[in-house]
Formats: structure tokens, sequence, C-alpha cells
């Protein structure tokens, strides 16, 4: 499993049509990787809105936002659209990035366990090293601990 110190593992994931994103997309650029379970619910709309409410704080101290879901392109653009979202928005269908990342987990609710995405955020510095991970992720206040790691990088 990836920890912290550890080399991010590359990527490449579309971000509409014709566009994809890479670790290498922002080249001076620290990253926040964050992995969500689906576009326009309660808990994912909030982390999105809430990141884009900060848009201007990460611009500040060189570091992009890229959320990552299994959902389709389009349903990116919709979530995008209705919430006048600030982030990039990358799909990751096939889950080989949730999986390289270790957030492709099993879950369990009301008794039943299937696999989804774990909500998780990474910070990976300029130098392509993951610097921090939250794991569990509990939305309320949680962009503001990731900015707050992301001034000190």
């Amino acid at each position: 499993m990836l920890k912290e110190g550890d080399k991010a593992i590359d990527f490449k994931m579309p971000t509409d049509d014709k566009n994809f994103v890479t670790l290498e997309s922002f080249p001076d650029n620290n990253i926040v990787l964050y992995f969500y379970p689906k576009d326009d619910t309660p808990g994912c709309t909030r982390e999105a809105i809430d990141f884009t409410a900060h848009i201007d704080a990460f611009n500040k101290c060189k570091t992009s936002i890229i959320g990552v879901s299994a959902d389709s392109t389009t349903k990116h653009k919709k979530f995008i659209e209705k919430h006048n979202l600030e982030v990039t928005l990358a799909s990751d269908e096939d889950k080989k990035v949730c999986e390289d990342y270790g957030v492709w987990i099993e879950k369990s609710m009301y008794g039943k366990k299937f696999m989804g995405i774990e909500r998780a955020t990474i910070l990976i510095d300029k130098d392509r090293r993951v610097r921090k991970i939250w794991r569990k992720v509990s939305v309320t206040g949680h962009v503001e601990e990731v900015l707050e790691a992301a001034q000190k990088l």
C-alpha cells in the first residue's frame, strides 16, 4: 500500500471528451488528489464545493486539486455545471488509479459487503512524493486541514 514518503504513482485519466490529466499536467504545482465515491451525493457534493470555495488559497500555494471517482466524464460535466465547481474532476471508470492508490476497498453497508471507493485524500509535492495521506475522510473541516498541509510545502 502507498505510504507517505513514497513516489506518487503516475496516472492518465480523462477529464472530458478530449482532455486528460496526469501527474505532469501541473509541473510546478503540488497536487491534491482526492478520491470520492460518487458525483452529486451529499458528502461528495459538500467536499467538491468546499475545495472550490478554497481554490484561490490552494492556487496561492501552488497546489492543484484533482477529484477522482469512477463516474463518467459526462456525469462529471453535469456535476461541475450543477454546482459551479472549479476543481478538476477525473474519471477512473476502470478503477485502476483507485487500486494503485489503495482506495478501491471492500465496504459494508447495512450488513452487505461490496467494493467501492474509500473517501481519501493524497497530498503530492512538486517532486511527486506523497507528503500526506488522509484515509476514511470526514468531510467537515477536511479541506481546511488539507490546505494547511499544502501551505507548509
